[in-house]
């Protein structure tokens, strides 16, 4: 590395390693110091986002890249672009406010050093993830980011938790295994692992054909662990005893949206949309997706813990990126992609307001919930809020993904997939509504089950804070979607310049 911005990439990364590695070592009594070092990189992590998009969007940051050999043939790769941006952005964003979250969740509670030193880990992986500008990259911090969340999973120290972290663990280190040994074969086959804009498999011999389309398989199969894909979702319900701060993490910013991420790595930059659809594996990673998205739905249905029902949801509504990422055309990629940051400013919001809920008043359960709105107003509007956008309702942010995935099935020739679509969205409602009214409109209970004193507010104002910015960020994404700056422009500008621009 010669030049200061090959040093960016690991500016990106420091920001949040350091300061986690400083936490481990603190006391549990340092709890100013802590909050201090967690929000101080917090802080900087975002300012210098805001700086690299800036050169991103005025294609200026071509430079922006880290390169270490560390093996013959095979270099550790941090690469800036719009579409590494996109996550990072969202990942920044949501690590400071859950971190703000976090620290007023676990006021008092013990191991606090060990948790926000995980918490900081986690986000340096899902960086790391994004920026991986090669397959062997991605790898190392994608299996970093299954060893940095298993302690959050497995922090309250309960039967429960270590039995849901051992699931989580089996369920990622087979991915994980599945993903070395297609990321192993695809070397043998290429020599190359570089991620490149519309792919470097189509110019091999079509013999190769029939063993690219079990390397895509052996892809997918990993990389569809972390994103819930059925039949390999059952992880994910059981790891909801972590912490709120710990699922709203899992939900919106790290795990799942690694998996789905990497999913798009390997369909655009690894064998290339329309040569993936020329081997016919589009459609079914489609079917795959379809399934899954009406499967969680139903499954959320029928769901009384809130946490569970959201995870189920979450199963649901990160296949919208698969889904638009699978049916091949540039309306349906900017849908999958703007749908990356839409689904995460809702699901988190969603998890907070079940945290408030559940630290304030005791409750966990929907049948609980009933009149908690007069209760707590603004926990329950933020809640409305993630709530409508997840039905797709306008003009929250997931009208804008839903619209998008539809106008992309229709321009692509999937038509049935707007049918999936609908039905999705029924099902939303009819698994969101109820508790909405619920919530609004019932009778509240004479004793709520756990019921703490927060004085004249609702409950923490570290608590509330976050829930709502989420909650006016998703209804603001929305409604200023057509503005230069929005998700939505920058999902448009990603499939433009990097996927289907000649």
């Amino acid at each position: 590395m010669t030049q200061w911005n090959d040093w960016i990439p690991l500016w990106l990364l420091g920001s949040s390693l350091l300061p986690g590695l400083l936490i481990f070592a603190l006391p549990e009594r340092s709890v100013r110091l802590r909050t201090i070092l967690n929000l101080s990189g917090a802080v900087f992590k975002i300012l210098l986002v805001a700086w690299i998009l800036r050169h991103v969007y005025f294609d200026y940051a071509e430079s922006f890249e880290t390169r270490l050999s560390l093996l013959p043939g095979l270099d550790l790769v941090l690469r800036v672009g719009p579409l590494a941006m996109l996550f990072v952005t969202l990942s920044s964003v949501l690590w400071l406010l859950t971190t703000i979250y976090a620290i007023g969740y676990l006021e008092g509670a013990p191991h606090r050093s060990r948790f926000f030193g995980f918490f900081s880990l986690c986000v340096t992986a899902t960086v790391g993830v994004a920026l991986a500008g090669n397959l062997f990259t991605f790898l190392l911090f994608y299996e970093l980011l299954t060893l940095s969340t298993y302690p959050l999973v497995v922090h309250r120290g309960s039967d429960r938790a270590r039995r849901a972290g051992q699931s989580y663990l089996i369920y990622t280190i087979v991915g994980g295994v599945l993903l070395l040994l297609g990321t192993v074969w695809l070397y043998t086959l290429t020599g190359n692992l570089e991620f490149t804009p519309r792919g470097f498999v189509a110019d091999l011999d079509a013999s190769h054909h029939p063993a690219l389309i079990l390397i895509f398989i052996l892809l997918i199969a990993g990389l569809g662990v972390k994103a819930a894909l059925v039949p390999l979702h059952g992880w994910l319900p059981q790891a909801m005893v972590a912490p709120a701060p710990v699922s709203a993490l899992l939900h919106a910013v790290a795990v799942v949206k690694a998996g789905a991420f990497g999913i798009v790595r390997v369909v655009y930059e690894v064998f290339g949309v329309e040569f993936a659809a020329t081997l016919g594996v589009t459609v079914p990673l489609a079917i795959v997706a379809a399934i899954t998205i009406i499967y969680g739905s139903v499954r959320a249905l029928f769901q009384d813990d809130l946490k569970r029902r959201l995870a189920f949801s979450t199963v649901s509504q990160v296949s919208y990126i698969v889904i638009g990422v699978a049916i091949a055309g540039p309306l349906a990629t900017i849908g999958g992609m703007v749908h990356l940051v839409h689904q995460g400013l809702m699901k988190i919001t969603l998890f907070f307001c079940a945290g408030n809920l559940a630290e304030t008043l005791g409750i966990h359960k929907i049948s609980e919930m009933s009149g908690v709105g007069r209760r707590m107003p603004w926990t329950m509007a933020a809640f409305t809020i993630g709530a409508f956008g997840m039905i797709g309702l306008p003009p929250v942010a997931g009208f804008i993904s839903k619209w998008y995935l539809s106008l992309g099935a229709l321009e692509s020739g999937h038509d049935w997939v707007v049918g999936v679509l609908v039905i999705s969205s029924l099902l939303n409602a009819a698994y969101f509504l109820p508790v909405l009214y619920t919530a609004w409109f019932g009778p509240p209970p004479e004793q709520w089950p756990q019921a703490r004193d927060f004085g004249r507010r609702e409950t923490a104002w570290a608590l509330l804070l976050p829930a709502l910015v989420t909650a006016g960020s998703a209804l603001l994404v929305g409604i200023l979607a057509a503005t230069p700056f929005s998700p939505l422009a920058w999902a448009t500008l990603i499939a433009e310049r990097e996927f289907y621009l000649p």
